[in-house]
This record gives structure tokens, C-alpha cells and sequence, in this order.
């Protein structure tokens, strides 16, 4: 079950998207060597080399966007603004068309200038991250035929930002270095139907609301994983005010730190569990008829450290009904979690700081879902940042109305991919 409906993909848009790349980045292409799978594209930089490759992602698909609500149009790629006030305006400015061609802007830059990296170097651009990652593991199982075992991977997911932090007025900047697991959950109840005039005590629709409301009640138990102790860790040298005393102390108060931390903010609080939000909603196809069948699906993020069988035990227990039949659609178990030391996380954190001297680089564990989880199979050192500034209001903008990119951050962007690749 997808997360947008691919039956309805403009595919020409995407076509149009191929066919224009060699014409706007012609030393790239003239370089690399580029192969489809699908929409979705690799290219190959050779380096002089045979060490371990480096592979840099990003996708191209978006979600929808109808012209309602947006200042300017989601597609019209309108530009506002001077100077270090220009926003380019457009649906997947930020997810994450704009870190794609970020990554186009400092590879043509870094060949033209006749830089070779030191080994290959590959871009991998899926075509349905929003949907079900199809391209994304059709290139990994090319790679991995090939015996290919990349030594760095970096897809989207953290960025530079601030005040989603208490107590630490320095930007920061969030890298993954794991995912939560995400599975969507469907709860069905069938029984008789008939005309609404006689509805039983209990119809379909209300055993579903009470399962709903008794999995709400009981939420996932609350920790904190290794990760994210060295997330508060790291931040808690740079916290100021009360809340300093107990960052700093974060092994030892652990139990504090995660009553602290789930109380917050929603971001904060889904750091510290499983979380479940019930997407869909179904039940009879006419006003005045008892529905047969009445179902919801339940977006459920899985910590790391917890697996989908223990989420569905936890989610049979807090409903606690036979009636209703619960199964796992789409199940995906927690990544494993990539190292924060060694070449691979210094070439990250390096290509950070060269750009923002005074962001504080920390791990997390993303709370979203990447095509950088696939590439888990072959690589153990899989990263997911995103190298913008996002304030709390652009982070607000991500599959939503007006999403939209300051020019000068788009442009630090690419900074960022040049330093990261002049490393490799």
C-alpha cells in the first residue's frame, strides 16, 4: 500500500525531468556514465582509484500539491524577493528536488574544474521515495550483483536548525545515523450489515472507534536508545539555563531525561517511543446503511530497539478485542544504526563545519522514513542530511502549502556536496 496513489503519477513530467539533465549539465554528463532503473537514475563517477565508493541520493518525486492555498504556484518555480532575502517557491524545494540538484550543481562545478575523486563516486536519484522506493532498491540490487559496498552513503533527512532543542540557542545540525522502522497497520471489523433505522448496540464503526480510542490510550513505552543518549549528550555541553544540570547527566537521569523529553514537544516526544497516528478512515458507502466492513490504518514509527512483532503485540493488547483484525501492511523493521566515529562520520561532520562553523553537529535517529534504508543491504555507514537552514516554519512547509528554499541556503548547499566530495 503506497503513501500517495501511483496510479495517478504525471510519468511525462518525470520524462521531461531525464531528457532536460544533459542540456543543463552537460561536463556532468560528458563525465559520468548514467543508467536508468526505471525513473529512477544512477550515475557512475570513476575515480582514479579502487577503493570504496561514495554514494550521494536524492529523489525527485514529490507529493501532491493543488494550486489552493499556495502564495505562488507549487510548480511555478517562482523566485521573490533580493539579494539574501530571494525564496525560490516550489513543491520539493526542500523535499528534495533541492538537494538533488544541489548535488548536480557541485559535481558539473568539481568537473569543470577537473577535479577526479579519489574512488567512484555514484548518484542515485529515485523516482518514488513518496510512494514505495521501488528505484531506490532496484539500484541497490544492481549494485550489490556487482559487489559493490559503498564506504559512504548520504541521502536526505536531518538539516541545520534551531530552537527544536531547549536550553541550546546554537543551530544544530541533526545527521541520521538510523530510521525509525514504518508500517502501516490496518484494524478491520466485519459483521452484518442493514438499514441504519436498526443499528445494533455495537456497529462496526463504533467497535473500530473503540479500538482506535483504547490504542490511543495506551501509548508505547518510553526510552532512550544509544543514539539519541548521545544526541542529548552532545547538546547538553552547549544547554544553558536548569535544564543544563540534567543533559549533562543523561545516563544517570535517564529516567527524568525521558519524562523531560516527552513532554516537550511532539518532535521531542517521538524521539522517546513508538508512535501511532491513524491516517485513514472507511466504512459504509451510503448515509443510511450499516457498513459491513469498517477499517482504519494506523501509521506506526517504530523506535529503535523495538521490532514490528513487538508492535503488533502492544497494539493487540491495548485493544484487547478479537473482533477487530489487526495486520502489518507495508512492514519495515528500525535501520541499523551507522557509526558516529570514524573517516565516514568525519567526512560528514567535516563538510558541516566547513559550511556552518558554528553549528553543533549531532547523531539522531530520523523519525521519517528515506530511500537511504535500503541502501542499509550494502553499506554500514548510512547517513541522512539534508544541508539547508530550516526554520521551525519551513520545517512546517514539508509536504505541505508553500514550501519553499532561501536562495543562500540553497547555495551553502552545494558548498556542502563540494567539500564533501573533494574529500572523496
Amino acid at each position: 500500500m503506497s503513501r500517495n496513489a501511483v496510479e495517478e503519477t504525471d510519468w511525462a513530467a518525470f520524462d521531461a525531468f531525464v531528457v532536460a539533465l544533459p542540456e543543463l549539465y552537460p561536463r556532468l554528463h560528458a563525465t559520468l556514465e548514467r543508467e536508468r532503473h526505471g525513473h529512477s537514475l544512477l550515475y557512475r563517477w570513476r575515480g582514479v582509484g579502487d577503493g570504496a565508493p561514495t554514494v550521494l541520493m536524492a529523489h525527485y518525486d514529490v507529493v501532491p500539491a493543488t494550486d489552493e492555498g499556495w502564495e505562488h504556484p507549487p510548480f511555478g518555480a517562482e523566485l521573490t524577493g533580493s539579494g539574501d532575502e530571494r525564496l525560490l517557491w516550489s513543491r520539493g524545494t526542500l523535499d528534495d528536488k533541492g538537494a538533488l540538484v544541489a548535488i548536480l550543481e557541485a559535481v558539473e562545478a568539481l568537473v569543470a574544474a577537473g577535479h577526479t575523486p579519489a574512488a567512484d563516486v555514484y548518484l542515485s536519484f529515485g523516482h518514488d521515495e513518496e510512494t514505495v522506493g521501488s528505484g531506490a532498491q532496484a539500484i541497490v540490487a544492481a549494485l550489490a550483483a556487482r559487489g559493490v559496498r559503498p564506504a559512504l552513503v548520504l541521502d536526505e533527512g536531518g538539516a541545520v536548525v534551531e530552537g527544536i532543542f531547549p536550553g541550546v540557542a546554537k543551530p544544530i545540525a541533526v545527521v541520521g545515523v538510523s530510521e525509525k522502522g514504518i508500517t502501516s497497520v490496518r484494524l478491520t471489523v466485519e459483521q452484518n450489515g442493514g438499514h441504519a433505522s436498526t443499528p445494533p448496540k455495537l456497529t462496526a464503526t463504533v467497535r473500530l472507534a473503540r479500538a482506535i480510542t483504547r490504542l490511543n490510550a495506551k501509548p508505547f513505552p518510553a526510552g532512550l536508545s544509544e543514539t539519541n543518549l548521545q544526541m542529548v549528550e552532545t547538546l547538553g555541553a552547549h544547554t544553558t539555563g536548569p535544564l543544563r544540570a540534567v543533559f549533562t547527566r543523561a545516563r544517570r537521569l535517564r529516567p527524568a531525561l525521558v519524562a523531560v523529553l516527552g513532554r516537550v514537544s511532539d518532535e521531542t516526544r517521538a524521539m522517546v517511543r513508538t508512535t501511532t497516528a491513524v491516517t485513514q478512515l472507511s466504512g459504509s458507502l451510503a448515509a443510511n446503511a450499516l457498513p459491513e466492513t469498517a477499517s482504519a490504518v494506523v501509521n506506526v514509527r517504530i523506535a529503535v530497539g523495538s521490532s514490528v512483532e513487538d508492535t503488533l503485540a502492544h497494539i493487540r493488547r491495548a485493544i484487547h478485542d478479537p473482533q477487530v483484525r489487526i495486520e502489518a501492511i507495508d512492514a519495515n523493521e528500525p535501520s541499523p544504526v551507522s557509526p558516529t566515529t570514524g573517516p565516514e562520520w568525519e567526512a560528514v561532520a567535516r563538510g558541516i563545519t566547513e559550511v556552518h562553523p558554528d553549528a553543533v553537529v549531532t547523531p539522531y535517529i530520523m523519525l521519517g522514513a528515506s530511500d537511504g534504508r535500503h541502501f542499509t543491504a550494502i553499506s554500514d555507514a548510512v547517513y541522512r542530511f539534508t544541508p539547508f537552514e530550516m526554520s521551525g516554519e519551513e520545517r512546517g512547509t514539508l509536504h505541505a502549502r508553500n514550501e519553499r528554499i532561501q536562495v543562500a541556503t540553497w547555495l551553502r548547499g552545494i558548498r556542502f556536496y563540494e567539500g564533501v566530495l573533494r574529500g572523496r
